[in-house]
C-alpha cells in the first residue's frame, strides 16, 4: 500500500489538493476552484487520492465532499520515522562516543 501513497504524492496537483482538504472537508466544486486545470483531472486526482486510501468521500445528493483520511498516512508515517529514528540514534551514539574521548 506505502507504493500507492507514494505514487499519489508524488503529483504536485494532488498534494495541493491534500494541502486544501488538511483544513476539512470541502466539495469536489470547491476544490476545482483553486486549480487552472479541468474538473475531470481535479475528479481524476480525487480518484488516485480516494484508491490509495489518503481521502475519504462523502455523496450528498449529487455532490462529492471529501475529507482527509489520516489513517491512510501511517504507514508513509512509519516508514520515513524509522529513517529519522535511525539518524537519532547515530547521534546519540557519534555524541556519546565524543563525550568519551573528551573524559579519557
Amino acid at each position: 500500500m506505502i507504493e500507492k501513497v507514494i505514487h499519489s504524492i508524488i503529483e504536485p496537483n494532488r498534494r495541493e489538493i491534500l494541502n486544501l482538504l488538511r483544513n476539512g472537508e470541502l466539495s469536489s466544486s470547491e476544490i476545482a476552484l483553486h486549480f487552472q486545470i479541468s474538473a475531470p483531472a481535479i475528479s481524476q486526482h480525487l480518484k488516485v487520492l480516494e484508491s490509495s486510501g489518503l481521502v475519504v468521500v462523502r455523496r450528498e445528493g449529487t455532490k462529492r465532499f471529501y475529507r482527509i483520511r489520516r489513517e491512510g498516512f501511517k504507514e508513509l508515517k512509519q516508514y520515513l520515522d524509522s529513517f529519522w529514528e535511525d539518524s537519532l540514534m547515530r547521534l546519540k551514539e557519534a555524541a556519546e562516543a565524543e563525550e568519551r574521548r573528551k573524559n579519557e
